[in-house]
């Protein structure tokens, strides 16, 4: 009612300006269930008057809104009958005049709308702003954690450290015992070795062939395998080998597998390993009860490395060991005696 002016509440529930309240219930029952949504789903205009007609009967209710719509209404009236009694012209004027009134009112009613309209609009671009900044955001964020993540998984991939092998710290050497007669014992060869670290005396291998075709003389070639603690050792004993300097004219060094072990390699790539990184000791290590790195300061004690010695057969009653320590030494072991059968089939085919 309140949105158009024209519309007379008792014209609409069609009773008169004096009906009761009683009369007016009753006109609005019978006009609502002609106009109501429910009952005419087809009739576009159904809603639009059924709520006409429900504003028209909550006005009517209202002692004070009918009290003011009466007098309105009165006046209206009385207006229309002065108005019957005015002259043509007089009333052309009142008319244009009402008219003027009703239009600027309409237009100022307009502008606030307007008004209204596009600050509803500048509210919705700023929040749209503000949610598309906020997004952009997010996604350089998760685009900066995401760079991060991948920096670090591939620091951390190159950081990590190769697997280990049993014979990582074993080096073989070969040597003519007629040029080093004192090299005849595996404890001999341990003395001549500890000086670049710690090792397992008990565990080298010493192969010395006789001279088949002359028994008198000495053997012309023997062959050695000798287990480090730690690939420092063993890599410093690669590197001093034939070296007259230190006593190893003659002796050649090398490592058991035949090439270089990839956690050798990935040292030397660090820089924890290098020639200027492998001293000699002065004296030799001992091989029991050395738990230091034999004097290579760029060594990494936090390496996550520690390869051990290969082992003879121990009787597992004897040692305790569980079945994953059993099955380690027995690959261990199954190694040594492949590299103790590549030497003999290389001195026999040498001796052919």
């Amino acid at each position: 009612m309140a949105d158009n002016e024209d519309i007379n509440p008792y014209e609409l529930l069609d009773i008169e300006i004096t009906a009761t309240e009683a009369e007016i219930k009753k006109a609005y029952r019978q006009k609502s269930l002609k106009v109501h949504p429910d009952r005419h789903p087809n009739n576009p205009q159904a809603a639009q008057k059924f709520h006409e007609l429900n504003s028209a009967y909550e006005l009517l209710l209202d002692p004070t809104r009918r009290t003011a719509l009466d007098t309105k209404l009165k006046s209206q009236q009385a207006k229309k009958l002065r108005f019957a009694a005015y002259d043509n012209k007089r009333k052309a004027m009142m008319e244009e005049l009402e008219k003027s009134e009703r239009e600027f009112k309409k237009s100022r009613l307009d502008a606030h709308r307007e008004a209204q309209r596009r600050q509803q609009e500048e509210e919705t671009i700023k929040e749209e702003g503000r949610r598309l900044m906020k997004e952009k955001q997010e996604a350089m964020s998760r685009l900066a954690a995401e760079k991060g993540k991948q920096k670090a998984k591939v620091e951390e991939e190159a950081e990590e450290a190769p697997s280990t092998g049993p014979l990582d710290t074993t080096v073989r050497l070969k040597f003519s015992p007629a040029s080093h007669p004192g090299l005849t014992t595996p404890e001999s060869v341990a003395t001549l070795l500890r000086r670049f670290g710690p090792l397992d005396a008990t565990s080298i291998v010493l192969s010395i062939k006789p001279n088949k075709k002359n028994p008198s003389k000495p053997p012309k070639h023997a062959t050695a395998l000798v287990p480090f603690s730690k690939v420092d050792g063993a890599f410093a004993a690669v590197l001093a080998s034939g070296r007259k300097d230190i006593g190893m004219d003659g002796i050649e060094v090398g490592w058991a597998e035949g090439k270089e072990p990839d956690i050798v390699t990935w040292l030397k790539e660090k820089g924890h390993l290098g020639i200027n990184s492998v001293p000699v000791h002065d004296k030799p290590a001992s091989s029991k009860g050395q738990t230091g790195r034999g004097g290579f300061s760029s060594f990494p004690d936090d390496l996550p490395f520690d390869p051990e010695p290969v082992k003879p057969p121990i009787p597992t009653e004897a040692a305790g060991l569980d079945f994953e320590s059993l099955t380690l030494m027995k690959m261990r072991q199954a190694e040594r005696e492949r590299l103790e059968r590549e030497i003999l089939e290389a001195e026999a085919l040498e001796e052919a």
